[in-house]
């Protein structure tokens, strides 16, 4: 078991080599949508890489959602068949959120032998995230 401190440095150290790993600018906030995100998350024994509906105004996130989902087939062909659509996502912390995710399963973030598998998902599947969000980006926004 790991101490607050020791958990803080792990997470510290995943994301400075994921950063020289991949050293890139990546979009997540700006999309150009207020509260709509693109995402990496490591949930307790998951990776995820996906796109977050944040707004607190339920109206505001369906709205977008919807945008979104009627693009679903072509997300399906673009990013991954994979995917999936969530409109009432529960965060961690116990926030409702809209969310189109993919996710790799059974990997821990204390495990650094999990670190190249992790690494190589984020970077395949934000780089088709984000090439499919600035392609629809302008449909998405009006």
């Amino acid at each position: 078991m790991y101490s607050k401190e020791e958990a803080k440095q792990v997470r510290q150290d995943f994301w400075t080599f994921f950063g020289k790993r991949y050293d890139r600018k990546w979009l997540l906030y700006n999309t150009g949508i207020k509260d709509l995100v693109l995402k990496f998350e490591f949930e307790d024994n998951r990776a995820i890489v996906g796109i977050d509906l944040m707004h607190d105004d339920q109206f505001y996130r369906e709205y977008y959602f919807d945008k979104l989902l009627s693009l679903k087939a072509l997300m399906f062909e673009e990013v991954s068949q994979e995917l999936i659509f969530d409109p009432d996502y529960r965060t961690e912390s116990g926030k409702i959120i809209s969310r189109i995710y993919v996710y790799l399963d059974n990997v821990k973030i204390q495990r650094k032998t999990d670190w190249p598998a992790v690494y190589n998902f984020y970077y395949k599947y934000m780089d088709r995230l984000e090439q499919f969000y600035l392609e629809y980006r302008d449909f998405v926004k009006n």
